[in-house]
């Protein structure tokens, strides 16, 4: 005798993992797009220090101050590169048949989660590391090393003049993994709400201490160092749209396009330290 057993479908959805962005805590954003496709940053150069000359000009110098130097100009352009979109349609009968769980609001905060920001976060990071000011040969990263070759990269961005507050440690879990293995490495992990919100896991040496996923670093990312005033991450257009019906489809027509960058500044590039590992 068969027995049909009665299938039943819940109305939940199982939805992949997905890690929010923490790009913003390395990055700023002191320029502006708008109305424009390209923004040219001024660099100035400074004058050199000279004795005075109390009893007067010396060495054949105009002025006592000494010779009069003629400062440059230099620009650094900018144009955003990534012009990235998507689009998808939902049919109302397939929204109405599957309990909501295809709701085209829905897909579309799923495609921003598991697609768009990994994108972005993978483009960003990928620009920091290879215009890092300061990069290191790949080694290999143990846990009887890590903590010394961390302790290179603050002395670098010490020796750099690098704003000593905001910077950022980023690792990703197998070099967290190696952290925790570390006889010299003690997390302060009592951090507040707001930071542990941003992704913060702890504090060394000073340092908000993030992780990131492997895949939306290089595949040599062993750790990275960077203060948020060496990079700027714009994302002039960000438009994400759902249409009702539109024609040619009975349903729902999803449309996004993000237009987005980043931008090492050639003064400030040595405010991003990267190891690469082995």
């Amino acid at each position: 005798m068969a027995i049909e057993l009665v299938q039943r479908f819940l109305p939940l959805t199982d939805e992949l993992f997905a890690t929010e962005s923490k790009a913003s805590m390395l990055t700023n954003q002191s320029f502006s797009w708008d109305g424009a496709a390209t923004v040219k940053v001024y660099a100035i150069s400074t004058s050199g220090m000279h004795d005075y000359g109390r009893s007067g000009p010396a060495d054949g110098n105009w002025s006592r101050y000494g010779k009069i130097d003629g400062l440059d100009a230099t620009t650094q352009s900018f144009t955003i590169r990534k012009d990235r979109s998507f689009t998808f349609s939902i049919d109302k009968l397939d929204e109405d048949e599957t309990a909501g769980q295809m709701a085209a609001a829905t897909a579309l905060a799923r495609q921003l989660r598991e697609v768009v920001v990994p994108e972005v976060d993978e483009w960003v990071y990928r620009q920091m590391c290879e215009h890092a000011g300061q990069k290191k040969a790949a080694v290999a990263i143990t846990a009887a090393n890590l903590y010394d070759l961390i302790i290179e990269g603050t002395n670098a961005l010490d020796n750099a003049e690098a704003p000593d507050a905001g910077r950022v440690l980023v690792i990703t879990p197998d070099v967290h993994r190696i952290m925790k293995q570390s006889r010299d490495i003690i997390l302060e992990t009592v951090t507040g709400n707001d930071m542990r919100i941003k992704g913060v896991i702890g504090m060394l040496d000073g340092m908000n201490v993030i992780r990131v996923p492997a895949s939306r670093v290089p595949a040599d990312f062993g750790f990275m160092i960077a203060h948020p005033v060496a990079t700027v991450a714009p994302v002039k257009l960000a438009d994400y749209r759902v249409h009702r019906d539109p024609p040619g489809i009975s349903g729902s027509l999803v449309e996004g396009r993000l237009t987005f960058d980043a931008f090492v500044l050639k003064n400030k590039a040595d405010a991003l330290y990267y190891q690469a590992k082995a």
